[in-house]
């Protein structure tokens, strides 16, 4: 039988050229599938990959889908980075959403400047605090951050269904389960008439830039790189493991409320049940795909939005199932994890003195 060693050196072209070739692939193994499925493989992936970009409300559909997907998959990277892993990005988001949108139920009729702002503020606190619950317990009792953070998901999700099923639901909602809508003074603006591009997209454009210099720049971004690469050492030479945790979950927490507030200001205007297609689960995809490096995120978080626009023009134009978004997605980290791999690892062969034995 064959076994794999460690390589003593990783390709850094490899591995980055790793994404390249796993979207490519993705694509011919997209193409295979909607020929079994009698789909026009050529048509099909058209619809998927290039259309979304053509036009200028394509452009402006994949901007919004990719501004929560760049936002959290940041905010994971540097815990991954760490090797602290956050997989509740998801709940943490939706914990945003109802800390920074609740405010806007209860001062609906407020025309206040400071709304928004406070909103913003409310989100990123209420996903940092969904995210000191796993640091808490990891730190003090060394819970699997996993499956903390994880569960917190569930949680966050019934308490919203909660919410806008209960106290907050809209008296004029004619039964519906959603809160009031929010007040224009808590909405994000419109930057484009009729389309639904807002100003949360311009906060997202600037945070990779800004996670990319304190990572690179700062004495913060160099601890959490020593602590995920050479950990032991890392210990010896100060660093809090502690306070690394507590730092990078708080991080990523705090990104994924406030894309959760984000969103449900700029792009739905009040809280429903289900105010998330799975950003927070897409953006672990994203965040590898990007090989952790905030720029790269950026990029890999434009090229899963075109998935899902792609896969809902699909579905009107093609008659293609919804399911085939994320199946796509998950053909996309099944090559990616396969690249990284044999990056990390070589495959050695049984030679005839090891057969003999």
């Amino acid at each position: 039988m064959f076994r794999l060693e460690p390589r003593s050196t990783r390709s850094y072209t490899a591995a980055w050229a790793s994404p390249v070739l796993a979207l490519v692939l993705t694509a011919v193994t997209g193409g295979v599938i909607f020929m079994a499925m009698g789909k026009d493989p050529g048509a099909a992936l058209y619809l998927y990959f290039v259309e979304p970009l053509t036009t200028g409300s394509g452009l402006s559909e994949v901007a919004v889908k990719a501004g929560p997907l760049v936002l959290i998959g940041i905010g994971l990277s540097f815990g991954f980075r760490a090797g602290v892993w956050n997989i509740g990005a998801e709940g943490q988001y939706i914990a945003g959403a109802i800390a920074g949108g609740g405010l806007a139920v209860y001062w609906h009729q407020s025309e206040s400047a400071l709304l928004l702002p406070a909103m913003l503020l409310l989100g990123t606190i209420g996903g940092m605090t969904c995210a000191a619950i796993p640091a808490l317990l990891k730190t003090r009792f060394n819970a699997n951050e996993i499956l903390v953070s994880l569960m917190l998901v569930y949680v966050a999700e019934l308490l919203l269904v909660h919410l806008v099923q209960g106290p907050w639901r809209n008296p004029q909602g004619w039964g519906f389960p959603g809160t009031r809508m929010f007040p224009d003074a808590g909405t994000l603006p419109l930057l484009l008439r009729g389309q639904r591009l807002h100003l949360g997209s311009v906060i997202v454009l600037a945070a990779p830039f800004i996670a990319w210099f304190v990572l690179a720049r700062t004495r913060f971004g160099f601890r959490i790189k020593v602590f995920g690469q050479a950990p032991l050492a890392a210990r010896h030479s100060g660093v809090s493991s502690g306070r690394i945790v507590w730092q990078t979950l708080l991080i990523g927490g705090g990104l994924a409320g406030l894309a959760g507030v984000i969103e449900a200001a700029g792009t739905i205007g009040q809280l429903m049940p289900k105010i998330s297609p799975g950003y927070g689960f897409t953006a672990i995809i994203v965040a590898f795909l990007g090989r952790l490096h905030p720029l790269g995120v950026l990029l890999a978080g434009i090229a899963i939005a075109v998935t899902y626009i792609g896969g809902e023009g699909a579905q009107i134009s093609a008659g293609l199932p919804k399911a085939v978004t994320g199946l796509f997605q998950g053909i996309i980290l099944f090559y990616l994890l396969a690249f990284d791999l044999f990056t990390r690892y070589r495959i050695v062969l049984p030679t005839r003195d090891t057969i003999q034995e």
